[in-house]
């Protein structure tokens, strides 16, 4: 068998993270490195947004800054400044190509393209299996969902942030380039928590994503049929289709993390890093990794990294509500935009609000299906 001091499953965005910390830390110079993935991306598959002040770590990447949002639904509808943030798009194959770059170039770090099996802990070391070949860890670091444990639970409810996407090109100037669609609500809600997700990056060019809070997904079609609807209702009909994305984020508080062990941990969405509450999972699955590359230099039992905050018990109450009544998220979207600073909201979203702060957001929701939500949970 291979030995490795640390191992890392897949290679999405919070493996190429954290490997890419190890690299930049010489803490971690004499450090053995193995990372699997069934294949090497290096295309455009996704595309990352998020907040943040001022320059950040991926700013070399950033394709697009925009210092507006726009808000939109039936009740309640503003184009926003949200300075000193700035809302950031970042292309997954720039992100790619960044870290794969610097792997190449580190001699301590191996990267075989295998389909991870199973992980087993024995004694102090990880058991890695693929479907090539068997590997042994220190410690490892999975990113992979290895089965649907979480889907299968009923204690928490489930609900997943669902989207097809469009490049598009225009023949005529249409776009505000100044401007991101944070949510836009005026679309058909069909029952569900439905909006639009718009990111201009020129006046003839944009990203545009129809995306649903719900349980269940739709058929591809439908999707993309809500585009062109979209599009036609802002009297867009000329435009070319550059590119097209789609993706899939459990939405739900499950723990995750109670099958981490003292040499295993499992990062991104397969360790609970995605925000439930949301779908984002880029800049807090950056801000995670941080805090764990710091965790490895002083501490050995993986399973004390991270613990459960009055944040999890906010997104729980929400993911009840939400999940109980699918159609209401526009209405309570929007009384959340309407009724409190933007910057505010995206700063509790960071988790990064005092209690004082959040008191005044989460009672800026109806009371009575929140308490109703409460009584249950507690009950």
């Amino acid at each position: 068998m291979q030995k490795y001091n640390y191992i890392i499953t897949g290679m999405g965005a919070s493996g190429l993270m954290l490997v890419n910390r190890l690299i930049s830390d010489s803490f971690f110079d004499q450090k053995k490195i193995l990372l699997i993935d069934k294949e090497i991306k290096n295309q455009n598959d996704r595309t990352w947004c998020f907040w943040e002040k001022d320059n950040g770590e991926w700013d070399q990447i950033v394709t697009r800054k925009w210092d507006h949002i726009y808000f939109g639904s039936e009740g309640y509808s503003k184009k926003i400044e949200i300075t000193p943030y700035r809302y950031k798009m970042i292309r997954s194959s720039d992100f790619y190509n960044l870290i794969i770059q610097k792997i190449k170039e580190n001699p301590n770090i191996t990267v075989v393209t295998e389909r991870l099996n199973s992980l087993k802990e024995i004694d102090n070391f990880v058991e890695v299996k693929t479907d090539q070949n068997t590997y042994v860890g220190e410690k490892v670091f999975n990113s992979i969902v290895l089965n649907d444990a979480y889907k299968n639970q009923t204690q928490f409810p489930v609900l997943n942030q669902h989207f097809v996407g469009w490049f598009v090109k225009t023949k005529q100037d249409v776009f505000d380039p100044k401007t991101a669609t944070f949510m836009d609500f005026t679309v058909t809600q069909k029952g569900n928590t439905r909006f639009m997700y718009v990111l201009p990056t020129s006046k003839k060019e944009a990203l545009l994503e129809y995306t649903l809070f719900s349980e269940k997904l739709l058929p591809e079609h439908e999707y993309e049929e809500e585009i062109k609807n979209y599009l036609a209702n802002k009297g867009i009909t000329e435009y070319d289709i550059i590119e097209k994305e789609k993706g899939c984020i459990p939405m739900t508080v499950y723990s995750f993390d109670k099958s981490n062990s003292k040499n295993i941990l499992h990062i991104g969405t397969a360790g609970g890093w995605t925000k439930p509450s949301t779908g984002y999972t880029f800049y807090i699955s950056s801000k995670k990794v941080k805090q764990l590359t710091r965790f490895l230099k002083t501490k050995n039992d993986l399973s004390q990294f991270q613990k459960r905050t009055r944040f999890w018990f906010y997104d729980l109450l929400f993911l009840d509500v939400l999940y109980k009544e699918n159609g209401i998220g526009s209405q309570l979207f929007s009384i959340l935009f309407k009724k409190n600073d933007a910057r505010k909201i995206l700063k509790f979203l960071d988790e990064e609000t005092s209690f004082v702060e959040e008191i005044k957001i989460t009672t800026s929701l109806p009371k009575q299906r929140f308490l109703k939500a409460l009584w249950r949970r507690v009950f």
